[in-house]
């Protein structure tokens, strides 16, 4: 026996200690991510960035114990930007062109950033907004995103029991949006699963309407703004406080989420980035820097960001090197260490050298911003206008005086490089998207179809300019119509509901919908008169429109066949002019 051991126990023991096995059993597991996205929070909304109106403690933490990106920049509105970081790409290559009408969708030959970390083995999951496609296969859980509850539009009419969805089902929110959105996250991460998670919050404020839960609004109604605004005519303080109330309760529940973390022992082991997806949406402070939300110059532009690894990252650093959303794609791909070989190549560049090394060589590089025909572009000391006036961004981050003769060189530099990015690469950007909007792709059973992405004839009018969470009124006979530029993906039979709003002077009334032959209609058999919805919470009187508790009325079946046209909703019977409304009409799959 003992000559049989002598030759089994240094065997068992080389086993045991091999390469393969001892990596195994010191292998750390992948990391989680977790991504923070605000929603038109400028640079100076935040107490670390100096604003001293805001209370953000959380993110003062965050802030302090990550490193700052000083020099952060994005797209100058919303839809643009979350495609950028979506892949890593510009905008302007991923047919996103716009914020509302069907320019949101994200071309479905760009692959994703979740779709990457999905194929990695995390599970992936949106709480919030997403406004890059709402249909399938535009929409999030088409995109690499397993778990999704928010909406998909650009701008949400109502933030108090709002209606949103759940992985393509409509549903009903929780109280104040940005709460229940937090705590579906926090459900989420708490999860009983050894898996990685990759999830992305993000919040809708401070984005209008400025509806602000009471306990936050007391603490800001009457606060004296002692820091104003670049252009202080142009600022309403009513809308800064109403915007520092929706940074607190923001800043709270971001403080929520990684205290839970925190808790459950997964914080050490996450990657967590916050920032925001462009400039303020108004004249507030901004560290004095020039442009708002939707200007291409630096304070439309550039914005708060933070990144935080435990142990990983070393913490308590502020990085002025330039860098911008297109690259958190490769950078959080090299950090977990993981590859995806299905993606476009990356305009974006990885961050993690710049994040680990002590004295990283600084990088030459230059960063494209456009939005509404207008582009400049930012090197590591200069922007260049979209006037092709040249600022000095170190001694003149206020844009104040052209420095075009004094750096000659430097201008025609970049001068030329603007002239080709225009020509090669904005070029790739449509000027006119006639892409259909897609009914009955296999990968949803419901098409959602709402008014934003719709168009109106005869006397039927929007309730305001801003497509985003509007709905259609007017109505007054038969020859008036709505119509959605659709594709029918493939052939089937699907169930037809329009949310209306009417009186019961309109019970008996006709709606029917027609895509090419194919018709269906129905009599309205109950009234619903919801009133406006919205103002009782506005601190600030809106822009865009108020809603509407629109329910929902059965039109029948509808066999429809694949391919293009309009679908039209009208109605041959119409009993009062000026009642019926309708913000959105769904199809169901039933049968393929």
């Amino acid at each position: 026996m003992k000559s049989i051991l002598h030759f089994i126990l240094p065997a068992l023991f080389l086993l045991l200690v091999s390469p393969s096995n001892a990596q195994q059993r010191i292998s750390t597991p992948k990391p989680n991510v977790l991504v923070i996205i605000a929603d038109d929070q400028g640079w100076g909304d935040l107490g670390f960035n100096g604003n001293t109106t805001a209370s953000t403690p959380h993110l003062d933490q965050l802030a302090k114990s990550g490193v700052v990106m000083d020099r952060f920049y994005v797209s100058p509105v919303c839809s643009p930007t979350r495609a950028e970081f979506l892949t890593g790409r510009y905008h302007v290559r991923s047919g996103v062109s716009g914020t509302s009408t069907g320019r949101v969708r994200l071309d479905l030959d760009e692959s994703t950033i979740t779709e990457a970390f999905k194929n990695a083995g995390y599970r992936t999951a949106l709480f919030g907004k997403w406004h890059n496609g709402g249909q399938a296969p535009y929409h999030p859980n088409c995109r690499g995103i397993d778990e999704f509850y928010g909406f998909c539009s650009g701008h949400w009419g109502n933030y108090f029991n709002p209606v949103l969805e759940h992985n393509g089902e409509i549903i009903k929110g929780n109280g104040f949006i940005t709460d229940d959105l937090t705590q579906h996250a926090i459900d989420y991460v708490n999860a009983p699963t050894n898996q990685p998670f990759f999830v992305i919050m993000a919040l809708n404020t401070p984005h209008s309407p400025m509806q602000v839960p009471e306990e936050f609004w007391n603490r800001y109604k009457d606060k004296q703004v002692t820091q104003r605004g670049s252009i202080p005519d142009k600022e309403d303080l009513q809308h800064t406080r109403a915007a520092s109330a929706l940074n607190e309760n923001l800043d709270e529940n971001v403080g929520k989420l990684l205290q839970e973390l925190k808790d459950k022992k997964q914080l050490e082991n996450t990657i967590v980035i916050y920032f925001s997806d462009n400039g303020p949406n108004g004249n507030r402070w901004n560290g004095e820097m020039k442009g708002i939300k939707g200007s291409v110059d630096e304070g439309g532009v550039r914005v708060p960001f933070i990144i935080r690894w435990d142990k990983k990252i070393k913490g308590g650093r502020k990085i002025a090197q330039i860098s911008a959303n297109i690259d958190l794609f490769p950078t959080l791909m090299d950090l977990a260490d993981i590859s995806w070989k299905n993606h476009q190549p990356f305009d974006g560049i990885s961050l993690k050298n710049l994040l680990f090394e002590k004295n990283p060589t600084p990088i030459d590089r230059i960063i494209p911003s456009f939005w509404s025909n207008e582009t400049s572009i930012r090197s590591p000391n200069f922007r260049l206008s979209n006037k092709d006036e040249l600022f000095d961004m170190i001694h003149d981050p206020q844009q104040t005086k052209n420095v075009a003769s004094v750096f000659p060189k430097e201008f025609q530099r970049l001068k030329n490089w603007k002239d080709e990015w225009i020509q090669h690469v904005r070029s790739e950007l449509p000027k006119d998207d006639a892409r259909p909007l897609i009914v009955g792709d296999l990968k949803m059973k419901l098409t959602k179809l709402p008014a934003s992405e719709a168009e109106a004839s005869g006397s039927i009018v929007r309730s305001s300019k801003h497509p985003n969470d509007s709905y259609f009124k007017g109505w007054k006979n038969e020859n008036d119509k709505i119509t959605w530029n659709i594709e029918v993906a493939s052939d089937g039979w699907f169930e037809v509901q329009a949310y209306i709003a009417c009186s019961e002077k309109n019970i008996g009334s006709t709606l029917e919908i027609k895509f090419n032959e194919a018709t269906v209609g129905n009599n309205i058999a109950a009234a619903n008169n919801a009133p406006l919805l919205g103002m009782e919470h506005d601190k600030v009187v809106r822009e865009e429109s108020y809603v509407k508790d629109f329910k929902p009325m059965k039109l029948g079946m509808i066999q429809l066949k694949k391919g293009k046209g309009l679908l039209e909703l009208y109605s041959k019977k119409l009993l009062q002019p000026n009642d019926l409304e309708c913000n959105l009409i769904t199809l169901r799959r039933v049968t393929e």
